[in-house]
């Protein structure tokens, strides 16, 4: 029994695909659970079922604080995640990833189980201490990882002639735009940090989508506003990052793009941010905005063109359709660029006019609607991008054949549906007035009923499947350990040829 749990132990808490599978089933477990408090489950009843058998908390005057805590750890655990898959796609010392993720992953799990037990289980402070210390690890292993990947290291620069994005003296591009997104997302978590510490002296707690009408805002509001928009848009830069290096993005497309998404990345984070002392900042936010969406498309244009060309690399002259057939022939390499097009109709779009015709258009309208379209606005973007981060983890799992298409196909689709669902119902009081909407909203909340119905279904077997195999003595998670160990024993000894090489050439320079 020992022999058993240790194995499983060592696979679950010391390999980045153990570490990943442990965060990506804690955010489906509060995502199953947590999601019963809302929507049609209060009218089913279900909400009243979950609270009663945990004894949840629910006081009505705590609803912003409990929200705002549940935001808080799933998006936590989320990074957590992208900072696994960003120490096992760059290369580092094998002593800095496994730092990195210890220390992230204590953080996380102590602002997961902690922050939900304050919350929802009896407003305990030693509790949200622990929270604090949770986040406090969080960040620390975010100064870890700025140390890890610094680009400018000799070891990491690029040589002339390289297919990917480099400066004139060498250095990886690539590495660039990951050090400046994760050195934006320190920045910004500073922002909710500070307001955080005025809570109750000058600060209360809010709803963004609650005080979008109020004639003025505090500094800290402002500061709150800008730190949940830019939060999620770095969130979505890193996995872009991470799916570029899955797929090999490279070539000009990788040299133009590349330094575009810095330049976004960093340009986006000051608008962001600078919000609390401009009035005029949100044209800042659109000129990053702009540049990290032409990152974005130059890599959907480079991965389907890939995937064509690997896909009819065995015909000479391959018609439209075989072309067609090779695009979709793998839906999850597919799906992460088809993500990226798709989230322009229901997000970037969406938000772009909204901005454009906000006084002559969504400030006519009732709040509940304009609070709607916001509300709408960023959950489709945070689903969209645990869609890509899904196909992504798939893929590392080794779905293969008719089951990789099958889950890859349902996942685009089913979600995809939902986000339609949701930007209509978003949008409906632009062709449908009060008094006639009621098909709309029926139909439309069947739509985002159905897909999310479908995704959940459908990831709960993918778990499953993930339970079961952890209980068989030859199942995959062994051939991953393996795989890990014996990846991670090759490096090491390449880092021990380098420090005798880096000692010989010392050596002979001091002779």
């Amino acid at each position: 029994m020992k022999e058993f749990l240790g194995k499983r132990f060592e696979y679950l808490f010391r390999s980045t695909k153990g570490l990943t599978l442990v965060a990506i089933a804690l955010v489906a477990i509060v995502t199953g659970i947590w999601g019963t408090l809302s929507g049609p489950m209060v009218e089913w009843g279900v909400r009243d079922i979950i609270v009663n058998t945990l004894g949840m908390d629910i006081i009505p005057a705590d609803r912003e604080g409990r929200i705002i805590m549940l935001y808080h750890t799933i998006a936590m655990t989320i990074i957590a995640i992208e900072v696994y898959f960003i120490t096992e796609v760059l290369p580092m010392k094998r002593r800095e990833q496994v730092s990195i993720n210890a220390v992230i992953t204590i953080g996380y799990m102590l602002a997961l189980f902690f922050g939900l037990g304050f919350a929802y289980f009896g407003h305990n402070y030693a509790f949200h201490g622990l929270f604090l210390v949770g986040q406090t690890l969080i960040f620390s292993a975010g100064l870890m990882l700025l140390a890890a990947i610094w680009p400018w290291q000799e070891k990491y620069l690029l040589p002339e002639g390289s297919p990917y994005a480099r400066s004139k003296n060498g250095v990886d591009l690539e590495r660039v735009a990951f050090f400046a997104m994760a050195a934006m997302t320190l920045t910004s978590s500073i922002w909710g940090a500070v307001t955080g510490s005025y809570w109750g002296n000058g600060h209360e707690t809010f709803l963004g989508e609650d005080i979008i009408r109020h004639p003025g805002h505090t500094a800290l509001q402002k500061a709150i506003i800008g730190h949940l928009h830019i939060m999620v848009s770095l969130v979505a830069s890193a996995i872009t990052l991470i799916v570029g290096r899955w797929l090999d993005f490279k070539g000009k497309l990788h040299k133009w793009g590349i330094p575009l998404g810095i330049f976004g990345i960093i340009v986006l984070t000051i608008g962001a941010l600078s919000i609390v002392w401009f009035t005029w900042a949100h044209n800042i936010i659109y000129v990053g905005a702009v540049f990290i969406m032409m990152e974005a498309l130059f890599f959907v244009i480079y991965s389907w063109d890939m995937l064509i060309r690997t896909g009819t690399a065995h015909i000479e002259k391959p018609t439209f359709f075989q072309k067609m057939g090779a695009l979709f022939s793998d839906p999850l390499k597919f799906g992460v660029g088809w993500q990226m097009v798709f989230m322009n109709f229901t997000v970037s779009g969406v938000g772009i006019f909204l901005a454009i015709r906000l006084d002559k258009v969504f400030r006519v309208w009732p709040h509940r609607e304009e609070r709607i379209t916001l509300t709408g606005h960023w959950h489709v973007l945070a689903a969209l991008i645990a869609t890509i981060i899904i196909l992504y983890y798939a893929d590392l799992s080794g779905l293969k054949g008719k089951t990789r298409k099958w889950f890859g196909w349902i996942v685009i689709i089913a979600s995809d549906i939902a986000f339609a669902g949701a930007t209509i119902f978003s949008m409906k009081r632009l062709f449908v007035d009060a008094s006639n909407q009621q098909t709309t909203v029926n139909n439309t909340m069947l739509m985002i009923e159905f897909g999310l119905g479908i995704i959940l279904v459908l990831f709960a077997l993918f778990m499953i499947w993930r339970l079961y195999d952890l209980f068989q003595d030859d199942g995959l998670w062994t051939k991953e350990l393996k795989e890990e160990k014996q990846f991670n024993t090759k490096n090491e000894i390449e880092e021990q040829k380098q420090k005798l090489a880096e000692l010989e050439k010392t050596l002979k320079e001091a002779e």
